[in-house]
């Protein structure tokens, strides 16, 4: 079942470069990457020109002007796009280990989402990540972390369980039941049925309700906090306001309490009804062809 990878992103190229390196280097390469761009300078537009060249899957950039952070908007009109049967969403400052997109496939179960994890990164060991560490797999271990400067704890437990026991640590885990907008997969027809992302929502919780609105129309949530992992590269929200938390806390908390399935600003707008992207004029959508690994 092929997926669309949507990776959202804004002003962040160095490390939108890092996580790029990741998705080239999964063990399964049948996914186009989606990259969900919420109005970034033409420096991003620049890289993945250049990235590209080198990439063992197809990319699609997708721009719309800078009106503030419209995450929502964006990876609406990026699923609108999407030609893949199942969504895999995720953030440019959030780097896949090398089985990511296999273990969503692998522990894909209809009438479910599934949401994974990450590990934080402080600025420091952020810019230490680099192409070789990301490739050879060292940058998910405890022994490059610790020596990069991270202190172990009990974090560390993500990094060092692995299959078959990851099973029975996803059951376990005391984590909540949320989609986690870092490593998060579905169905594209579920994420259609519920009209997409809440665009009336800003920063706080957008994840969180997206996931709430699949599950009130029947879609189950399903733990595998133990079995993908991401790597989270440290970053500011310099962009947040408390009136946008407000609202969007607002927003969240009335989807849970009325049980709403429909977000009534959403992906409607900008899909048409054969299934077809219909974006704004000043949208844009660059395609680049996969050419295989060097």
């Amino acid at each position: 079942m092929r997926t669309s990878v949507l990776i959202s992103t804004y002003n962040a190229t160095a490390w939108l470069e890092k996580v790029l390196w990741g998705y080239f280097n999964q063990t399964v390469l049948d996914f186009e990457i989606i990259i969900a761009d919420d109005g970034s300078k033409p420096e991003t537009a620049a890289l993945i020109a250049r990235i590209s060249a080198e990439s063992p899957v197809p990319i699609v950039h997708v721009w719309q002007q800078d009106d503030g952070f419209q995450k929502c908007r964006i990876l609406n009109k990026s699923i609108a796009v999407s030609t893949g049967e199942t969504l895999f969403i995720t953030d440019g400052d959030c780097v896949p280990r090398s089985d990511t997109i296999e273990a969503h496939r692998r522990l894909a179960r209809p009438g479910h989402f599934l949401s994974g994890a990450y590990f934080k990164l402080p600025e420091d060991v952020s810019k230490r990540i680099d192409r070789t560490s990301v490739e050879t797999g060292q940058a998910f271990t405890m022994s490059w972390l610790v020596r990069s400067g991270m202190r172990p704890n009990s974090k560390y437990l993500k990094l060092l369980i692995k299959p078959p026991f990851d099973t029975l640590f996803n059951f376990l885990s005391p984590a909540r039941r949320t989609w986690n907008g870092h490593n998060a997969s579905c169905l594209k027809a579920d994420a259609v049925r519920i009209n997409g992302f809440n665009e009336d929502m800003q920063y706080g919780g957008l994840d969180v309700e997206f996931g709430l609105r699949l599950q009130h129309s029947g879609i189950k949530h399903r733990h595998i906090r133990y079995s993908t992992l991401m790597l989270h590269l440290h970053h500011g929200h310099g962009y947040v306001t408390p009136e946008m938390r407000l609202n969007s806390r607002r927003v969240k908390e009335n989807t849970r309490s009325q049980k709403l399935i429909w977000a009534e600003r959403g992906l409607d707008q900008w899909r048409s009804a054969d299934g077809s992207a219909k974006l704004g004029e000043q949208d844009r959508v660059t395609r680049y062809p996969a050419v295989g690994r060097n």
